[in-house]
């Protein structure tokens, strides 16, 4: 066995990661990317627009994640998306709350961060209730609701749940030809749909679509290649180093603010150390901190009255709970494991956009209401 030094292989783990979160947090910065956003237009004023961006960065992860799996780089089976157990219930009940928490709180994790970096005070709450809110179904209060009531709910497949594994027999059980194959086929789609109109055309969106994608696939590289240890001299088993979960990871933004307050909190703990989720959430808010000074457009901004507050605290928890009984957020589940094809994934990804449609049309019947 060859020696590793896991100290330094962490280090440039969590260093890797840092840069890709802080190009992602400018580029969400200058385009506006968003799925909470992306829903607002389509509701609101019709635009899909920034929902084929979005498209277009699920494809472009999806192809990406495909040929990486296909050509034995990574192995999507051991990310936290694909594994035999299918909580169906958790998905759908987490994946709704979490979206309609994001309309309260006017964005998802990643929002959060990049409205952090461009002043949002507001932000800055939401992020401490999502924290707070996600560290509790971790291991608090809301953790036994959420094993006993929601995540016992579940049915257990005989091979872990992404897609080229379930349907790997239609490939002659060659399950990296099955990734390839349904890599191209389910992200070109997703591509497609995203260029089909030429209004869609313009820098910003394609630079928010084709940007977000390739680090979501550059990420599966940094954790599941880079990262990745075959046999930890510590455990005598397969790693992946720098990761909460012990498993491949990529952009999710729940969980890793949890872990961001803790690590604030402990500082002091030695034992306590930054982790590839809490280099993400870092890197976005230097990016999109540093993007908005840069082009002028960091300003502070507050809250706008009670409602206002008791909205974004209330969206913040919800959020936390949801993201982290749903396995993730519009870019943990819908980026991240939507790309490693996890059946679990297309369904917490849907329940999400229900629960924001919910919430729009909530938030336009109390509109009504006050009128």
């Amino acid at each position: 066995m060859t020696d590793v030094d896991l100290t330094a292989l962490s280090h440039t783990v969590v260093w890797l990661t840092f840069a890709l979160a802080f190009v992602f947090g400018a580029v969400l910065q200058r385009t506006h990317f968003c799925t909470m956003g992306a829903l607002s237009d389509i509701v609101n004023i019709g635009d899909w627009n920034r929902m084929r961006m979005w498209w277009l960065a699920i494809g472009v992860a999806t192809i990406g994640t495909g040929i990486l799996a296909s050509q034995g780089i990574i192995d999507p089976v051991k990310a936290i998306y694909t594994t035999p157990r299918f909580t169906w219930l958790s998905y759908i009940v987490g994946g709704w709350l979490f979206g309609f928490g994001m309309v309260l709180a006017s964005g998802c994790g990643s929002k959060t961060l990049v409205r952090i970096g461009g002043g949002n005070l507001k932000s800055l709450l939401v992020f401490t209730m999502i924290g707070l809110s996600a560290y509790m179904t971790l291991k608090g209060v809301f953790a036994v609701l959420r094993v006993t009531a929601i995540d016992s709910v579940q049915t257990t497949f005989a091979t872990s749940q992404d897609l080229p594994t379930l349907l790997g027999g239609m490939f002659g059980g060659d399950i990296q030809r099955a990734q390839l194959v349904l890599g191209l086929v389910i992200g070109g789609a997703f591509v497609i749909a995203a260029l089909a109109r030429r209004e869609f055309w313009t820098f910003d969106n394609l630079l928010g679509g084709l940007a977000v994608g390739a680090i979501i696939v550059a990420l599966w590289y940094v954790s599941g290649k880079v990262g990745y240890v075959a046999e930890n001299p510590n455990t005598l088993e397969e790693s992946f180093v720098a990761t909460n979960s012990g498993k491949m990871e990529a952009l999710s933004f729940v969980s890793p603010l949890a872990y961001t307050l803790y690590w604030l909190m402990m500082w002091s703990d030695t034992s306590n150390i930054i982790t590839l989720g809490i280099a993400s959430v870092l890197g976005v808010i230097a990016g999109s901190f540093v993007y908005a000074l840069v082009s002028r457009n960091f300003r502070w901004e507050g809250f706008q009255g009670t409602e206002d507050t008791a909205n974004h605290m209330a969206g913040g928890m919800l959020m936390g709970f949801g993201g982290v009984t749903a396995l993730g957020c519009t870019v943990g589940q819908g980026l991240s494991g939507v790309s490693t094809l996890a059946l679990g994934s297309f369904v917490a990804i849907a329940a999400i956009l229900a629960g924001g449609v919910c919430a729009f049309k909530y938030q336009m019947w109390r509109i009504e209401r006050s009128v």
